[in-house]
């Protein structure tokens, strides 16, 4: 079995009633980096490569993922819940 992609929801944002972003994570075949790209209601968009065999730069995006689609500087705890998903791409 591949997983070929997991797309996330973020948190509703009480003001806007909508989801604060989504992220979707990938990772081509063959490729030594982890995809994942945020995507805003408003349009905005951002890519970020994550090396595959790095696990402090899986860390550094699991935070920033879980911040972004929270809305909130999370516990250790919180950000484990991306990394275990980031980490179904790792090498």
């Amino acid at each position: 079995m591949k997983i070929a992609y997991i797309t996330f929801e973020g948190s509703t944002d009480p003001k806007t009633e909508q989801p604060r972003a989504f992220a979707t994570v990938r990772r081509p075949r063959g490729s030594e980096y982890i995809e994942v790209a945020i995507d805003w209601p408003s349009g905005r968009s951002r890519k970020h490569l994550v090396v595959a065999d790095d696990r402090d730069d899986q860390w550094s995006m699991a935070e920033g993922l879980q911040e972004t689609l929270d809305g909130c500087r999370g516990t250790n705890s919180m950000v484990h819940d991306y990394l275990r998903e980031i980490e179904r791409f790792a090498d």
